[in-house]
C-alpha cells in the first residue's frame, strides 16, 4: 500500500522478475521434451514447490468480511493528482484511481517473500522452450469473469494485443519485443518475443498484464476515458464510485481463484474504500474521527505532532511498527534537464548545495528522516565505496566518457551543510561552482554570456511542502539563483508534469527487487521526450543507455548488482536530482479493529490484501461492521 499510483504504474515498479534459459518455438516435434512449471523464477530454484498450499507470509484461514477505508496519499510524494477521471488505468488518457488492478486477473502473480519468482494464477502451468523467446500458458479451466462467463486463450490474446498497440506508453514500450501473441487451444496461449528482449521481459506478460473480456471491450472505445465499472476477473468488482470523491471495491464471494494456493489467506476485507480529498488538514481530521480507518503517514510533522486526538490517546488508534521493503527507493527533487539553464551540472550540483538538511530534518522533520545517496536506495543495488573489479569492467570502456572520479572514489553523495540553516562555507563553495559553470552577477541575479538567467522554479501540489522549500530558496537567493515555488491544483500540476512544463519537481519511484524492466523508461534516452513518459529529468547518456540495457542481459544476481551500482555511479555523477529524504519504515496508523500476519514479506506492502478485519477488535472499540 506504499505505492499508490495509478495501475499503469505497476509496470514499472511492480512485480518480481523473470527469465529463463533459452526456448525454441513450440513445435509437435519438441513439445514431449518440454516440462511445465507452476512457478518461474529469474536466477535459481523457486521457494515454493508445486504442491505449496500457501504463502508462508499470509494467514490462510484468515476471516472474511469488513470494511477498511484509507485515502489515497499523493500529497507528500506528489506521485499522482489527489483525483480520479476515469476507470481505465491502462491508456493515456486520464486519471484512474489506485487498485483497480484488484478488479483484474493475470497470468501468474509474484510471491512477496521472494525477489524474482512468479506462481500460476490464471495459468496453471507454462512450458518453456530452450532459446527464450516461447512461452506456452496453459490456463485454468475454472478461470471466470464476473459475469460468470469463461475467461479463455481468446481473450488473453485480445488483451496483450490490444495493451501492445492502445495502451499507456510505459506499457506499449514494455511490450516491444512481444512479436506476437497465438491461440494454440481453448486454454492454451503462446507468447513469443523478438529474441532481442530483456531478462524480465516475460514478466510483463505473465505478472502484470491485466486480462480483459474480449466480449466486453471489443464493443467498447478501449482508448476513451470511462467512468463504466469493468467486468474483470479478480477478487475484487467496482461496487460503487464517485469520480474524483471514492470508488469502493466489492469482494466477489464467488471469485473463481479464492481457493489456489497463491489466492489463500488474501483478498480478506468484504469492503475496500479509497476516498479522495482535496484538503490534507480535512482528510487527516476524517481519519482521527474514524471516518478513515487506515493512514500511512508521509508527513513527519503529522507523525511528532497530531497523533495527540481523543483515539490515539486513549489506544483506540494504534501506530504499529512495519520495516520498509527490501527495495530501491528512488525519491528526490529532479531537475528538467530541457531546460538550458540546467544544462551544465555543476549549476545543478551547486543548487542542491544550498539545501541544508541537517537543519531542516532537525527543525522540521523532528529527526525523523535519512537523506537518501543512491537511486537504488534501501537497496544491494545501491553503491558505495570504491568500484569493484566487477563495476570497473562495465565502467572502463566509458572511460573517456565519464568523470575520473568515478573510477576513483566513491560514489557522488550531496555534500551535507552544518546544520546552522545557513552554511556560508558551503553556499560560497556552491557559489564558486556556479562560476565555474559561466554563471555571473548583474544587478538582479545571476546570468550567462548567451544572456540565460539562472531561475529554479519549484512545482509542488501541496502546501506541505512549502515549510521545506522557504529555507531552501533563500539560501539559494543568497547565492544569487532566482528561485521560487508555484502551488498548483492537481489537475494542473500532472499536465504540466505530462508536458515537462516544470523546472524542478520531486519525484518518487520504488522498484521492484529485480528491477531489470522499466529502468529504461525511466533513465533511456529513448524515454526522454515521450509524453506523459516516466523519464521525468529528460536524462540522455549514452553511457546510462549502454548500462540499462546491460541489465537486460544478466545471467545471475549478482551480475546484476554489479550493473546497478556501476549505473547508480554513473547516474549520481549527472547530478541529475536533489536527493530528498526517506525512512527505513512504513509509519502507519490505523483504528484499531484490523490483525495482520506476525512476519510482514520483504518485498512488498499490501495490508487491503493481507490484513483482515477483526470483529472482536472492532467491537471493543464501538467500530463494528
Amino acid at each position: 500500500m506504499r505505492q499508490f499510483t495509478t495501475t499503469r504504474r505497476r509496470f514499472l515498479a511492480g512485480g518480481a522478475a523473470l527469465a529463463l534459459a533459452p526456448l525454441l518455438p513450440r513445435t509437435a516435434a519438441h513439445a514431449a521434451e518440454e516440462a511445465p512449471r507452476h512457478g518461474l523464477s529469474v536466477f535459481g530454484a523457486l521457494k515454493y514447490p508445486a504442491d505449496f498450499k500457501h504463502f508462508d507470509y499470509v494467514r490462510p484461514d484468515a476471516p472474511k468480511g469488513g470494511t477498511i477505508i484509507f485515502s489515497a496519499p499523493n500529497w507528500y510524494y506528489n506521485q499522482n493528482p489527489n483525483t480520479f477521471n476515469t476507470l481505465n488505468g491502462y491508456t493515456f488518457k486520464g486519471d484512474a484511481p489506485p487498485r483497480l488492478e484488484l478488479t483484474f486477473d493475470t497470468l501468474m502473480t509474484s510471491a512477496l517473500d521472494e525477489p524474482d519468482s512468479l506462481y500460476g494464477l490464471v495459468a496453471e502451468s507454462v512450458t518453456a522452450s530452450p532459446d527464450g523467446n516461447s512461452y506456452l500458458f496453459r490456463l485454468r479451466n475454472a478461470a471466470r469473469f464476473h459475469d460468470g462467463s469463461p475467461l479463455t486463450a481468446d481473450d488473453v490474446v485480445f488483451s496483450f494485443k490490444l495493451l501492445k498497440e492502445k495502451g499507456h506508453p510505459d506499457i506499449a514500450q514494455s511490450l516491444k519485443e512481444m512479436t506476437d501473441a497465438v491461440v494454440i487451444g481453448p486454454h492454451e496461449v503462446e507468447i513469443r518475443f523478438s529474441g532481442k528482449q530483456n531478462a524480465k521481459a516475460p514478466l510483463i506478460v505473465a505478472g502484470t498484464l491485466p486480462i480483459f473480456s474480449k466480449a466486453y471491450y471489443g464493443t467498447r472505445d478501449f482508448e476513451a476515458s470511462s467512468l463504466e465499472p469493468p467486468l474483470g476477473s479478480g477478487p475484487y468488482r467496482v461496487a460503487d464510485v464517485n469520480a474524483g470523491r471514492y470508488i469502493v471495491y466489492e469482494r466477489v464471494a464467488d471469485y473463481w481463484g479464492k481457493d489456489l494456493p497463491v489466492a489463500m489467506g488474501t483478498g480478506n476485507f468484504g469492503r475496500i474504500r479509497v476516498e479522495f480529498y482535496q484538503d490534507e488538514d480535512v482528510e487527516f481530521e476524517a481519519f482521527a474521527k474514524g471516518a478513515i480507518t487506515w493512514r500511512e503517514e508521509f508527513s513527519s510533522k503529522n507523525w511528532a505532532t497530531r497523533y495527540n486526538f481523543p483515539a490515539a490517546t486513549d489506544g483506540r488508534v494504534k501506530r504499529p511498527p512495519f520495516p520498509a521493503e527490501r527495495r530501491g527507493d528512488m525519491y528526490g527533487w529532479f531537475f528538467n534537464l530541457r531546460r538550458r539553464q540546467f544544462s551544465d551540472p555543476r549549476t545543478r550540483q551547486a543548487i542542491g548545495m544550498a539545501l541544508d538538511f541537517p537543519w531542516t530534518n532537525k527543525n522540521l522533520f523532528y529527526g525523523l528522516y535519512e537523506r537518501q545517496t543512491s537511486f537504488f536506495d534501501g537497496s544491494d543495488f545501491a553503491a558505495s565505496g570504491l568500484p569493484d573489479a566487477g563495476e570497473l569492467a562495465l565502467l572502463e570502456p566509458f572511460r573517456a566518457q565519464l568523470a575520473p572520479a568515478i573510477f576513483t572514489e566513491p560514489p557522488f553523495t550531496a555534500t551535507e551543510a552544518d546544520g546552522s540553516g545557513r552554511d556560508r562555507k558551503q553556499l560560497r563553495a556552491a557559489a564558486a561552482l556556479l562560476a565555474e559553470a559561466g554563471w555571473k552577477r548583474d544587478g538582479k541575479g545571476l546570468v550567462r554570456d548567451d544572456g540565460q538567467r539562472l531561475t529554479v522554479e519549484f512545482l509542488i501540489q501541496t502546501q506541505a511542502f512549502e515549510r521545506v522549500l522557504a529555507p531552501f530558496i533563500d539560501n539559494l537567493k543568497a547565492i544569487g539563483v532566482e528561485a521560487s515555488m508555484r502551488l498548483v491544483d492537481a489537475t494542473q500540476y500532472q499536465r504540466r508534469k505530462n508536458d515537462f512544463d516544470f523546472d524542478v519537481m520531486a519525484n518518487r519511484i520504488m522498484f521492484d527487487a529485480t528491477p531489470i524492466d522499466g529502468i529504461d523508461q525511466i533513465f533511456g534516452s529513448a524515454s526522454a521526450d515521450l509524453p506523459s513518459g516516466s523519464n521525468i529529468a529528460g536524462l540522455k547518456s549514452p553511457v546510462v543507455d549502454a548500462l540499462v540495457s546491460k541489465a537486460g542481459t544478466v545471467k545471475s544476481r549478482e551480475e546484476l548488482v554489479a550493473v546497478l551500482r556501476a549505473l547508480d555511479r554513473v547516474l549520481r555523477a549527472e547530478q541529475i536530482w536533489i536527493p530528498a529524504w526517506g525512512s527505513s519504515e512504513h509509519r502507519v496508523a490505523a483504528w484499531d479493529m484490523f490483525s495482520w500476519p506476525e512476519k510482514k514479506p520483504d518485498y512488498g506492502f499490501s495490508p487491503e490484501l493481507l490484513w483482515w478485519f477483526d470483529a472482536e477488535k472492532a467491537v471493543a472499540i464501538g467500530k463494528a461492521d
